[in-house]
């Protein structure tokens, strides 16, 4: 009991330590996520709402994709090369933290908070977006919040896609922001890889690579189909392309988990990079 209780105490106070010496990375890391789903709801919004003229404009389902991907794959882009997104090492995905975890590059009180941000940022980011936009718009059906929802091939088909999607993403990640000479790339391969996912596997399963982003669309617009595809599989994949990159190069290559590092932000991390 005393040892139960001293263990106790020990972890409340790195709790605590951990809220009040690093809630800013959290903070940025909910505001990173939720802008992230403000522009997803909004270009979802201008490219399929119905009577949009950018719908009528666009008549081809490939075409508005194309918008849409490189308008994600930008956003993406913004965020990571932010200040937010420099000092928060711009995760801005559940999976992502939780795969870093795994490789023990960040302490687990941060990631439990890191994994609560995001999903609170994303939630606040479509109630932005309904309150701006207004529901007869991003609640029609043709938006639907910007739900993700399995494709016409079904849901184990979204599955192996999204597994599949998660991989290769982490895979480039942890090959290029592991590397000093390519890391302050890192963000413009990220946001590519958004782009081309939304252009050509969108179909497949929506394209979420993220729980807390698929959760954050899914409450408004009580819309479950599939929600344990989004949960698993993107999790799943980040932790296999995780132990493919430590079997290709070994876990001590892994130097930090900031995807751009090339900067004067502080780092909370178990950080190697400048060793």
């Amino acid at each position: 009991m005393l040892l139960h209780a001293v263990s106790s105490t020990r972890a409340g106070k790195a709790m605590r330590n951990a809220l009040v010496q690093h809630w800013p990375e959290y903070a940025m890391e909910a505001l990173g996520l939720g802008l992230f789903m403000v522009s997803a709801c909004l270009f979802t919004v201008l490219l399929e709402y119905p009577e949009s003229p950018l719908r009528h404009g666009l008549q081809d389902a490939l075409a508005r994709r194309c918008v849409i991907g490189v308008a994600m794959g930008l956003t993406a882009v913004a965020l990571i090369y932010s200040p937010w997104g420099k000092r928060s090492g711009a995760h801005l995905n559940p999976a992502v933290t939780l795969t870093f975890l795994q490789l023990g590059k960040i302490q687990p009180w941060d990631a439990l908070f890191y994994v609560c941000a995001q999903f609170v940022g994303a939630a606040l980011g479509v109630a932005v977006s309904v309150a701006v936009l207004g529901t007869l718009l991003i609640g029609d059906g043709a938006v639907n919040y910007a739900a993700t929802v399995p494709g016409l091939p079904g849901p184990w088909i979204a599955f192996a896609a999204e597994l599949v999607i998660s991989c290769g993403l982490m895979l480039m990640v942890l090959t290029v922001s592991n590397r000093k000479s390519l890391n302050r790339f890192t963000g413009l391969f990220a946001g590519a890889m958004v782009a081309l996912y939304i252009i050509f596997e969108a179909p497949l399963s929506g394209m979420s690579m993220n729980p807390a982003r698929t959760a954050a669309s899914a409450l408004p617009a009580h819309t479950w189909t599939g929600a344990w595809i989004y949960f698993l599989a993107p999790l799943l994949g980040m932790l296999l392309a995780a132990r493919i990159y430590c079997w290709i190069r070994g876990e001590g290559e892994v130097l930090c988990c900031k995807l751009h590092h090339d900067n004067d932000q502080r780092c909370i991390f178990r950080c190697r990079y400048g060793g």
